[in-house]
């Protein structure tokens, strides 16, 4: 064993050779950093250290790049799919109201070249609505949303924006039937407008086609003849249009010609028609009060 006093002096021999390597190693720092700051002779060796650093660095920060990358994009992904899914809602609703605004603007078209139609310069008229139709091939008769509560009476006229359409045969309290002007059992007293030859328009069950069964073979009467109400019977209103001559065919050895003529009113795709009121029926309808206002 080695004597107490000589392994206490190695210890403190030690300690200072260590106190004075940190010295000198510091004030070495110091003045390679003074040196550095003032004449910058580290600079290349710190490039060239950054160069070899620079891999490990984008190796460290790729996890953390590639997250973000991913999170950014998916969040992207979302936010797109949701405003395309929000566009095309209201693509949707700006498609559905694009229809009703067509759907409106034809109903406003209808109903002003209703309200614009000779009816209503020289006689009092109320706009009604078919509500139904009768399906029966053999029968042109239709309900309308009008009654006894509006001032409508048997045996009215009806009109659209075209011509005359038929007459009221039965009248309930807020809605009424009606007989177009083709229905089989339906008759109209009219005259030819070019010369004024009065004949009567039969219905025939087809609301294309009116039946002109009393002219003769000698009738002045033409293809593309215009045919006006006559005002017989003060059923319907002097000077409407009804029906265009569509064809007429002379038949030798008989009494009369077979003249098929064409109604002017759309029958078949009307949804309102005008109940009209003149000065001969004026009296006997019996009006609603509260319902004036509408009649023009």
């Amino acid at each position: 064993m080695s004597a107490p006093g000589k392994t206490g002096g190695g210890t403190e021999r030690n300690e200072v050779a260590l106190g004075i390597g940190f010295v000198v190693l510091a004030f070495a720092c110091i003045a390679l950093m003074v040196v550095d700051h003032r004449e910058s002779h580290l600079e290349r060796v710190r490039q060239v250290l950054s160069v070899a650093v620079h891999p490990i660095r984008v190796l460290v920060d790729l996890p953390v790049a590639a997250w973000e990358s991913a999170s950014h994009s998916l969040t992207a992904r979302r936010e797109l799919l949701e405003e395309n899914e929000r566009l095309r809602r209201e693509q949707l609703n700006a498609n559905f109201q694009l229809q009703r605004l067509a759907t409106l603007e034809t109903e406003n078209a209808r109903l002003r070249e209703l309200l614009d139609s000779p009816a209503a310069l020289d006689h009092r008229v109320l706009v009604a609505e078919i509500l139904a139709v009768d399906l029966d091939p053999y029968r042109q008769r239709f309900n309308l949303n009008r009654g006894l509560a509006n001032g409508v009476f048997v045996g009215q006229a009806l009109l659209d924006a075209n011509g005359v359409v038929g007459q009221i045969v039965e009248v309930g309290p807020f809605t009424a039937e009606a007989m177009a002007i083709t229905d089989a059992d339906h008759a109209l007293p009219v005259r030819v407008n070019r010369n004024g030859l009065r004949t009567v328009a039969i219905g025939t069950g087809d609301n294309n086609r009116l039946r002109l069964p009393y002219l003769t073979n000698s009738a002045d009467i033409e293809v593309g003849d215009l045919l006006v109400s006559s005002g017989l019977g003060g059923v319907f209103p002097l000077g409407y249009p009804v029906a265009h001559v569509l064809e007429v065919r002379l038949r030798p050895g008989q009494s009369f010609a077979d003249v098929i003529a064409e109604p002017v009113s759309a029958l078949d795709r009307d949804r309102e028609v005008l109940l009209v009121w003149d000065t001969a029926t004026e009296t006997s309808a019996v009006e609603d009060p509260s319902l004036v206002s509408e009649l023009q």
